[in-house]
Protein backbone atom coordinates (compact mmCIF):
# COMPACT_ATOMS: atom_id res chain seq x y z
CA UNK A 1 0.00 0.00 0.00
CA UNK A 2 2.79 2.31 0.93
CA UNK A 3 5.10 1.25 -2.07
CA UNK A 4 1.61 1.65 -4.35
CA UNK A 5 1.97 5.11 -3.08
CA UNK A 6 5.16 6.13 -3.55
CA UNK A 7 5.06 5.22 -6.80
CA UNK A 8 2.19 7.41 -7.76
CA UNK A 9 3.97 9.76 -6.47
CA UNK A 10 7.01 9.64 -8.75
CA UNK A 11 4.94 9.41 -11.81
CA UNK A 12 2.84 12.32 -10.51
CA UNK A 13 5.96 14.20 -10.53
CA UNK A 14 7.35 13.02 -13.55
CA UNK A 15 4.21 13.86 -15.72
CA UNK A 16 4.42 17.62 -13.96
CA UNK A 17 8.09 17.95 -15.54
CA UNK A 18 7.08 16.84 -18.41
CA UNK A 19 4.17 19.05 -19.25
CA UNK A 20 6.52 22.08 -17.82
CA UNK A 21 9.30 21.20 -20.54
CA UNK A 22 6.35 21.21 -23.81
CA UNK A 23 5.77 24.97 -22.19
CA UNK A 24 8.65 25.72 -22.27
CA UNK A 25 9.20 24.02 -25.68
CA UNK A 26 5.70 26.09 -27.09
CA UNK A 27 7.05 29.29 -25.58
CA UNK A 28 3.09 30.02 -24.36
CA UNK A 29 4.37 32.29 -21.90
CA UNK A 30 5.78 34.78 -24.37
CA UNK A 31 2.96 34.22 -27.09
CA UNK A 32 0.66 35.48 -24.50
CA UNK A 33 2.32 38.58 -23.83
CA UNK A 34 3.01 39.65 -27.45
CA UNK A 35 -1.41 38.86 -27.77
CA UNK A 36 -1.92 40.87 -25.09
CA UNK A 37 0.14 43.85 -25.92
CA UNK A 38 -0.57 43.62 -29.65
CA UNK A 39 -4.92 43.51 -28.37
CA UNK A 40 -4.77 46.73 -26.52
CA UNK A 41 -6.10 49.88 -28.34
CA UNK A 42 -4.06 52.14 -29.40
CA UNK A 43 -5.35 55.95 -28.74
CA UNK A 44 -6.89 57.61 -31.63
CA UNK A 45 -6.08 60.80 -32.81
CA UNK A 46 -9.23 63.29 -32.36
CA UNK A 47 -10.78 64.25 -35.08
CA UNK A 48 -11.51 68.06 -35.51
CA UNK A 49 -15.59 68.14 -36.87
CA UNK A 50 -15.79 71.76 -38.92
CA UNK A 51 -18.22 74.16 -37.08
CA UNK A 52 -21.60 74.33 -37.96
CA UNK A 53 -23.34 77.79 -40.02
CA UNK A 54 -26.73 78.20 -39.36
CA UNK A 55 -28.77 78.15 -42.77
CA UNK A 56 -31.84 79.79 -43.34
CA UNK A 57 -34.55 79.30 -46.11
CA UNK A 58 -38.20 80.41 -47.24
CA UNK A 59 -39.62 77.48 -47.88
CA UNK A 60 -43.59 77.16 -49.38
CA UNK A 61 -46.11 76.90 -46.16
CA UNK A 62 -47.71 73.14 -46.50
CA UNK A 63 -51.10 73.69 -46.73
CA UNK A 64 -54.30 70.97 -47.05
CA UNK A 65 -55.04 70.16 -50.52
CA UNK A 66 -58.75 71.89 -50.38
CA UNK A 67 -57.18 75.25 -49.30
CA UNK A 68 -54.61 75.08 -51.94
CA UNK A 69 -56.30 77.65 -54.35
CA UNK A 70 -57.65 79.98 -51.35
CA UNK A 71 -55.72 82.76 -51.05
CA UNK A 72 -54.23 82.69 -47.09
CA UNK A 73 -56.40 84.24 -44.07
CA UNK A 74 -55.59 87.72 -43.13
CA UNK A 75 -55.46 88.37 -39.16
CA UNK A 76 -56.48 90.92 -37.16
CA UNK A 77 -55.05 92.55 -33.65
CA UNK A 78 -58.04 91.95 -31.02
CA UNK A 79 -57.85 93.68 -27.74
CA UNK A 80 -58.64 91.59 -24.54
CA UNK A 81 -60.20 94.10 -21.56
CA UNK A 82 -59.81 92.91 -17.95
CA UNK A 83 -63.53 92.62 -16.23
CA UNK A 84 -63.85 95.48 -13.94
CA UNK A 85 -65.52 95.35 -10.50
CA UNK A 86 -66.78 97.01 -7.61
CA UNK A 87 -66.92 95.92 -4.45
CA UNK A 88 -71.28 95.61 -3.41
CA UNK A 89 -72.74 97.80 -0.57
CA UNK A 90 -74.78 95.64 1.47
CA UNK A 91 -78.24 96.77 1.53
CA UNK A 92 -82.03 95.41 3.05
CA UNK A 93 -84.08 96.87 0.84
CA UNK A 94 -86.10 94.68 -1.37
CA UNK A 95 -89.05 95.88 -4.31
CA UNK A 96 -92.44 94.39 -5.04
CA UNK A 97 -92.80 93.59 -8.57
CA UNK A 98 -95.91 91.89 -7.54
CA UNK A 99 -97.71 94.99 -8.40
CA UNK A 100 -95.91 96.60 -11.14
CA UNK A 101 -97.03 99.36 -12.97
CA UNK A 102 -96.65 99.99 -16.60
CA UNK A 103 -96.35 103.81 -17.75
CA UNK A 104 -98.72 104.41 -20.67
CA UNK A 105 -96.71 106.17 -23.81
CA UNK A 106 -98.82 109.61 -22.72
CA UNK A 107 -97.31 109.92 -19.50
CA UNK A 108 -93.85 108.60 -20.94
CA UNK A 109 -93.80 111.39 -23.55
CA UNK A 110 -94.95 113.66 -20.25
CA UNK A 111 -92.10 112.89 -18.52
CA UNK A 112 -89.20 112.82 -21.12
CA UNK A 113 -90.24 116.51 -22.22
CA UNK A 114 -89.82 117.70 -18.85
CA UNK A 115 -86.76 116.63 -19.18
CA UNK A 116 -85.79 118.03 -22.02
CA UNK A 117 -86.99 121.25 -20.35
CA UNK A 118 -84.81 120.58 -17.31
CA UNK A 119 -82.14 119.97 -19.56
CA UNK A 120 -82.27 122.92 -21.40
CA UNK A 121 -81.66 125.13 -18.65
CA UNK A 122 -78.47 123.35 -17.75
CA UNK A 123 -75.12 124.70 -18.26
CA UNK A 124 -74.43 124.56 -21.74
CA UNK A 125 -70.51 124.05 -20.47
CA UNK A 126 -71.42 120.24 -19.73
CA UNK A 127 -72.86 117.75 -22.11
CA UNK A 128 -76.09 116.38 -21.31
CA UNK A 129 -78.67 113.99 -22.45
CA UNK A 130 -81.87 111.94 -21.43
CA UNK A 131 -82.93 108.69 -20.97
CA UNK A 132 -86.46 107.15 -20.37
CA UNK A 133 -86.47 104.12 -18.21
CA UNK A 134 -87.83 101.08 -19.46
CA UNK A 135 -88.96 97.83 -17.33
CA UNK A 136 -85.31 96.31 -18.22
CA UNK A 137 -83.69 99.52 -16.70
CA UNK A 138 -85.09 99.53 -13.32
CA UNK A 139 -86.31 95.88 -12.56
CA UNK A 140 -85.34 92.39 -13.83
CA UNK A 141 -81.91 92.76 -15.71
CA UNK A 142 -80.79 96.11 -14.39
CA UNK A 143 -79.11 97.23 -17.67
CA UNK A 144 -78.87 100.62 -18.61
CA UNK A 145 -78.16 100.94 -22.85
CA UNK A 146 -76.58 105.02 -23.29
CA UNK A 147 -76.37 106.80 -26.32
CA UNK A 148 -73.28 105.43 -28.59
CA UNK A 149 -72.62 108.63 -30.20
CA UNK A 150 -72.44 110.51 -26.60
CA UNK A 151 -70.39 107.39 -25.16
CA UNK A 152 -67.84 107.51 -28.41
CA UNK A 153 -67.55 111.15 -27.89
CA UNK A 154 -67.60 112.29 -24.52
CA UNK A 155 -66.63 108.73 -22.30
CA UNK A 156 -64.02 106.86 -21.64
CA UNK A 157 -62.83 104.58 -24.63
CA UNK A 158 -61.88 101.70 -21.89
CA UNK A 159 -64.10 99.63 -19.96
CA UNK A 160 -64.16 101.17 -16.43
CA UNK A 161 -65.72 103.12 -13.50
CA UNK A 162 -67.73 105.97 -13.52
CA UNK A 163 -69.52 107.72 -10.63
CA UNK A 164 -73.43 108.73 -10.50
CA UNK A 165 -74.47 111.61 -8.19
CA UNK A 166 -77.96 112.53 -7.20
CA UNK A 167 -79.32 116.17 -6.61
CA UNK A 168 -78.48 115.45 -3.11
CA UNK A 169 -74.83 115.13 -3.68
CA UNK A 170 -74.81 111.35 -2.45
CA UNK A 171 -71.80 109.02 -5.28
CA UNK A 172 -72.89 105.47 -6.48
CA UNK A 173 -70.05 103.91 -8.52
CA UNK A 174 -71.25 102.04 -11.68
CA UNK A 175 -69.18 99.50 -13.90
CA UNK A 176 -69.44 101.53 -17.37
CA UNK A 177 -68.64 99.17 -20.85
CA UNK A 178 -67.53 100.77 -23.48
CA UNK A 179 -67.60 98.14 -25.68
CA UNK A 180 -71.52 98.08 -25.11
CA UNK A 181 -72.01 101.50 -24.29
CA UNK A 182 -73.80 101.22 -20.75
CA UNK A 183 -73.84 101.17 -16.87
CA UNK A 184 -73.91 97.29 -15.64
CA UNK A 185 -72.78 96.79 -12.13
CA UNK A 186 -73.81 98.91 -9.80
CA UNK A 187 -76.67 100.33 -11.83
CA UNK A 188 -78.97 98.12 -10.19
CA UNK A 189 -78.00 99.51 -6.61
CA UNK A 190 -78.91 103.44 -8.04
CA UNK A 191 -81.85 102.18 -9.51
CA UNK A 192 -83.45 100.84 -6.41
CA UNK A 193 -82.15 103.00 -3.90
CA UNK A 194 -83.91 106.21 -5.66
CA UNK A 195 -86.91 103.75 -6.67
CA UNK A 196 -87.05 104.74 -10.28
CA UNK A 197 -89.70 103.14 -12.26
CA UNK A 198 -91.19 102.47 -15.68
CA UNK A 199 -91.48 105.84 -17.36
CA UNK A 200 -89.40 108.00 -15.29
CA UNK A 201 -87.12 110.33 -17.55
CA UNK A 202 -83.45 110.94 -15.95
CA UNK A 203 -80.79 113.52 -17.37
CA UNK A 204 -77.00 112.60 -17.02
CA UNK A 205 -75.44 115.73 -16.90
CA UNK A 206 -71.22 114.94 -17.63
CA UNK A 207 -69.38 117.03 -15.31
CA UNK A 208 -66.25 115.15 -15.17
CA UNK A 209 -64.45 112.95 -17.62
CA UNK A 210 -66.03 109.54 -15.38
CA UNK A 211 -68.47 111.68 -13.57
CA UNK A 212 -72.34 112.12 -14.17
CA UNK A 213 -74.72 114.11 -12.65
CA UNK A 214 -78.65 112.72 -12.49
CA UNK A 215 -81.62 114.46 -12.29
CA UNK A 216 -84.72 112.37 -12.15
CA UNK A 217 -88.47 113.73 -13.31
CA UNK A 218 -90.99 111.38 -12.18
CA UNK A 219 -93.55 110.09 -14.15
CA UNK A 220 -97.29 111.35 -13.16
CA UNK A 221 -95.45 114.22 -11.41
CA UNK A 222 -95.03 117.79 -11.82
CA UNK A 223 -91.35 117.61 -9.80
Amino acid sequence: MVMSKVKYEALREQRLEENKKRLEELNLSQLSIALKNSSSPKPSPMKKSKPRTPRTEIVPVRRSERFSNKSAPHYKEVTFYDRVQIPRRVTNRTRDLSNRVYASDEDRECAIKKAEELESSLESGYPSFVKSMLPSHVSGGFWLGLSSDFCKRKLPRNDGVVTLIDEQGEEWPVIYLARKSGLSGGWKKFSVDHDLVDGDALVFQLTRPTVLKVFIIRVKSSE
